[in-house]
């Protein structure tokens, strides 16, 4: 039998799955779109360009935050004590002028009674050191106007006694120019209470009203009854309001020829408000703990001794006694 030639072994065709390399697909590419930021304008790019470099620089993060703080409480520590320190200050100074002022006005006490207000001005007189005219500054807002005329009243015997013919009451809401005949009704019992009846005679005015005058005596000289004190009361009107008006005055004048205008001098307007206000006083007594002039008059006080008794509030004899021994221990030294 003859053998069979043999068949060739068939070879297995590679499907899809059985092969050892696959294909890939190829991985999508992501295209990154870069945006540039937005351009700012020239101007603002300017002003940026001007203010960076002034700025302050950048605070810096605290390093050392317990050194800091020690420093913090320490001048803190410092400042609480300078200020302890000036509180105690201030209160010994208060209490020591305090006691110095009581101790005067206990022992200067002038019990209403003249002669002891003389005595207290003798040697004053005797070296001829006693003012002529005193101006006085008083309030409304302490005490009402009861307590303002008491005080004007009382001021007026002082000055009587003491030999000052001319006194001038400033209060500066002028509600004292609305009740001169109630101050001098008022200013007259209080000199009958000291000087009984030889009082001496009174005349109260203030400049735009007319003046009230009592004379108790016959003799009389010439022109009207001899006037012993005289007391002007003026406001804050009587200040740089006159001088206003007068200027007005004065310009209206030279535009209708009455006056020419080389005829305005210093002379001229010192003798019109010395006219229609008051004089130049010698002496300004302020019964206030600091010296506040309230709008006082300021073209009458260049050459006036300003006297105030620092951390004092009320009106009192002695401020009036040591203004005057004040006002005498001074030398008036004029240029030419």
């Amino acid at each position: 039998m003859a053998n069979a030639p043999p068949t060739p072994a068939s070879t297995p065709t590679p499907t899809p799955s059985a092969t050892s390399t696959s294909i890939s697909k190829p991985a999508p590419t992501t295209t990154t779109t870069h945006r540039n930021p937005p351009t700012k304008p020239l101007e603002v790019l300017d002003r940026e360009r001007f203010i960076l470099p002034r700025l302050p620089p950048a605070d810096e993060p605290r390093r050392r935050p317990i050194r800091n703080f020690v420093f913090t409480r320490f001048y803190k520590l410092v400042l609480l004590t300078i200020y302890l320190i000036y509180s105690v200050y201030a209160k010994l100074r208060w209490t020591y002028r305090t006691v110095l002022n009581r101790g005067f006005s206990i022992l200067y006490y002038h019990h209403r009674t003249p002669q002891l207000i003389q005595q207290d001005v003798q040697e004053l007189r005797q070296a001829g050191k006693l003012p002529r005219h005193v101006s006085v500054i008083v309030e409304f807002e302490k005490g009402g106007l009861d307590t303002l005329v008491d005080e004007v009243a009382e001021i007026t015997c002082w000055c009587a006694s003491a030999g000052i013919r001319c006194l001038s009451v400033y209060e500066q809401t002028g509600v004292l120019k609305s009740y001169i005949s109630t101050t001098h009704r008022s200013i007259s019992q209080r000199l009958h209470s000291y000087f009984g009846k030889s009082r001496p005679t009174l005349r109260v005015h203030s400049p735009p009203s007319g003046a009230f005058t009592t004379t108790d005596q016959s003799d009389e000289e010439e022109g009207g009854p001899r006037v012993d004190i005289e007391v002007v009361i003026i406001s804050e009107e009587d200040g740089r309001e006159s001088l206003v008006d007068l200027t007005k005055t004065l310009c209206d004048m030279a535009q209708r020829g009455k006056i020419a205008a080389e005829d305005v001098s210093i002379d001229l307007i010192d003798a019109e408000v010395k006219e229609n206000v008051i004089p130049e006083p010698n002496l300004l007594i302020l019964f206030s703990p600091n010296v506040t002039l309230r709008g006082y008059p300021p073209w009458q006080i260049r050459l006036t001794e300003i006297f105030h008794v620092p951390d004092n509030e009320a009106v009192g004899y002695q401020v009036f006694l040591r203004a005057l021994h004040k006002y005498a221990k001074k030398e008036m030294r004029f240029g030419r």
